[in-house]
């Protein structure tokens, strides 16, 4: 079966559109799965061993963006295509496909509705479900279970590291994500957080990674144990970071959702978002943690009620933390 997996942005939906198509990986076999992402997102996308090709699409400026996609496909067809996305372009590229299923979200329209033969069904708790449980729903239109898999694998990305990260001590090592793509979802708490972690008896190592540079503002700044890789974080090398990695603490964003499929231990923290329906997926399940901000408020939420979280969720890792 040939599958075109229309997922163009952002960087969390493509990694949880991800765990689908690794999940159909495993489930039908020789199964060739197509994806169209948006340039900015293609090299994880290019990595993910669950995708056999790759399709850029340039979203700016749309027209010719849109045009090269068109391009792209006229010499392929499919079986399928998924349009898990379900904006207006992406219903275009949908129209586009050749393929005699076209499968879009119940849940998302912009017109791309018109475009398809049909639409996924809702989970058991309907529209208001997880954004992960949404898009497994994808799985049974075409004959599959709506389960999670085993794991995404990434290839390694060939990317050229820092070299203070090649020697940087990884034995307990927690990565921190101090950003996010909305200013209302980062919390300020990071630099204490770090320094909290650091002035503990536990001998961890703390890496911040990230394509925006951001600013320490602890007493740590020239510790062997602190690595700032902010503004430094190529997307493609984030699966070695957080491969690396003992825990992973993030804002909700597009790392930490990675960080969730790679199955490490993290600890998401939300401020405005819905835990419930973008939390790091599946939750509470002895890896993926959370902690929502006093009246979804992040200036309300403390590095003690941070650091009282991470000892409750891991207290044989985080027990000497005070």
């Amino acid at each position: 079966m040939r599958l075109l997996v229309v997922k163009t942005s952002s960087l969390g939906d493509i990694i949880q559109g991800l765990r689908v198509a690794a999940s159909l990986k495993e489930q039908i076999q020789g199964l060739h799965v197509t994806w169209i992402a948006r340039e900015a997102f293609a090299p994880i996308v290019r990595n993910c061993t669950a995708v056999d090709e790759t399709l850029v699409f340039r979203r700016r400026p749309l027209i010719s963006g849109l045009r090269q996609v068109f391009r792209d496909l006229s010499d392929r067809t499919f079986d399928v295509v998924m349009d898990m996305q379900g904006r207006y372009y992406t219903g275009f590229i949908t129209a586009r496909a050749r393929a005699p299923r076209k499968i879009g979200r119940r849940d998302r329209s912009e017109g791309a509705g018109l475009f398809y033969t049909e639409r996924v069904g809702l989970p058991p708790e309907g529209k208001h479900s997880h954004a992960v449980a949404l898009l497994l729903q994808f799985c049974c239109s075409i004959g599959a279970q709506a389960r999670l898999p085993k794991g995404v694998n990434f290839q390694a990305s060939g990317i050229r590291m820092p070299t203070e990260w090649e020697t940087f001590p990884k034995e307990r090592l927690i990565v921190m994500f101090p950003d996010s793509r909305r200013e209302e979802k980062c919390w300020s708490g990071f630099s204490a957080a770090t320094d909290m972690i650091l002035d503990s008896p536990g001998n961890f190592s703390v890496a911040w990674a990230g394509d925006r540079p951001l600013v320490y503002s602890g007493n740590h700044a020239g510790d062997a144990r602190f690595l700032n890789l902010t503004g430094r974080t190529a997307l493609g090398a984030l699966t070695e970071i957080i491969g690396a990695a003992s825990w992973v603490i993030a804002n909700d964003s597009g790392p930490l959702h990675l960080a969730a499929a790679q199955g490490r231990k993290v600890l998401g923290v939300y401020g405005p978002t819905d835990v419930a329906l973008f939390g790091p997926y599946p939750p509470n399940n002895g890896t993926n943690f959370s902690i929502s901000a006093p009246e979804r408020n992040l200036r309300l939420l403390t590095p003690d009620l941070v650091m009282d979280a991470l000892k409750k969720a891991d207290p044989s890792f985080f027990g000497m933390v005070q």
